[in-house]
């Protein structure tokens, strides 16, 4: 599925550092750039192996998630000053956001604003994204009022909204954190909203804090806890120099700097939920790959992520739930125990699902 997470900040917090331990397409690092970088990163999935040790296969794939390298924003961005417009339609155009916080000393590499603070560097990024919505916002409430006053009800019910969304964005508000129905976010679908993106927060430290958190990190999540925001610790610097390494060599670095897992793959997880996604198996001997859907989509969507032909001829989905395979060890034997459901078109899919398509074309 063609979903972006986007990567965004002020400059020189780290986001390209994160961005190549991130994608398969690394790209210079520098302190000014003026265009996105674009890259696949694999979501890390132990269960793929664990279906290999009881079906033998030619290859793994691994879901994938596209993922954009933002240029550091910068004051003014809302104006078009430097090349604010740009980053702008970069953002607009991800699903979600990876907002990193610089959160490590290091006289050698400056920060724009003079000194290290987080808060005000979230804030900063905040204000350009808000002040943009607003001239969103207050556009489409011109042309709903004329509208309106010709007593037209929906437009009278999409006023009240948007007036919502003003009061709310002058109060520099985001409007993630504005109380809307899934019914009255269809009437701002239009707007893409800068601000309505759902966030993950990464902040970004130096090696030493990697496994334990620093005073910018404690901050951070004070400043936070109303959001109800998700927040890694990511030493990107650290992660740079694991990337590095041999498969089998990882695990002894990152136990030594006392972690157990590599925070890029948290990270990716975290994007991968995020963006409202999950994983569905197919299992078979030239390949064990996992497919990627939105939550909640039915059987005929999910048949079509693999190809078009399946969802056109769907007859039906022959479904085994993960944890039972594993423990059944076969397809053979879940038949056997009756752990393997024939659904029609409108079963929903859930995470870990493994699915054989019937279909006649």
């Amino acid at each position: 599925m063609s979903l972006q997470c986007g990567i965004i900040g002020l400059t020189n917090v780290g986001k390209t550092t994160l961005f190549n331990c991130l994608s398969n397409t690394p790209v210079q690092t520098s302190s000014f750039s003026a265009k996105a970088n674009l890259g696949i990163i694999s979501v890390p999935d132990f269960r793929l192996y664990e279906l290999e040790k009881y079906q033998k296969t030619e290859r793994i794939v691994h879901a994938t998630v596209e993922i954009v390298d933002i240029p550091g924003l910068t004051k003014g961005a809302v104006k078009g000053e430097g090349t604010g417009a740009k980053f702008l339609t970069d953002i607009r155009n991800t699903d979600a956001l990876i907002h990193v916080l610089r959160c490590f000393d290091d006289p050698n590499v400056a920060h724009i604003e003079g000194n290290i603070d987080p808060i005000r560097d979230k804030e900063l990024v905040d204000f350009e994204l808000q002040v943009k919505d607003l001239e969103s916002v207050e556009k489409k409430l011109q042309r709903v009022e004329k509208i309106a006053k010709t007593g037209d009800k929906d437009a009278k019910r999409i006023l009240e909204i948007l007036q919502l969304c003003k009061e709310h964005l002058e109060g520099m508000q985001s409007i993630r954190t504005l109380s809307l129905s899934d019914e009255d976010k269809k009437h701002l679908a239009d707007l893409c909203l800068l601000t309505a993106k759902p966030v993950l927060y990464v902040c970004n430290v130096d090696s030493d804090s990697a496994a334990k958190e620093n005073s910018y990190v404690e901050k951070v999540k004070k400043s936070l806890s109303s959001e109800n925001a998700e927040v890694l610790v990511i030493a990107a610097s650290l992660e740079a120099e694991i990337a590095e390494l041999d498969k089998n060599d990882r695990m002894a670095f990152l136990n030594d700097a006392g972690l157990n897992e590599a925070g890029v793959d948290k990270l990716v997880r975290c994007a991968y939920s995020l963006l409202n996604l999950q994983t569905f198996f197919t299992v078979g001997p030239k390949e064990i790959r996992a497919w990627t859907i939105k939550k909640g989509m039915f059987a005929t969507e999910a048949s079509g992520v693999i190809h078009s032909d399946l969802e056109r001829g769907f007859i039906r989905a022959e479904v085994m739930k993960y944890n039972d395979f594993i423990h059944y060890k076969s397809e053979n034997a879940c038949k056997e125990a009756g752990k393997l459901h024939v659904e029609g078109k409108k079963y929903v899919v859930e995470d870990g699902d493994i699915l054989h398509i019937r279909f006649n074309v």
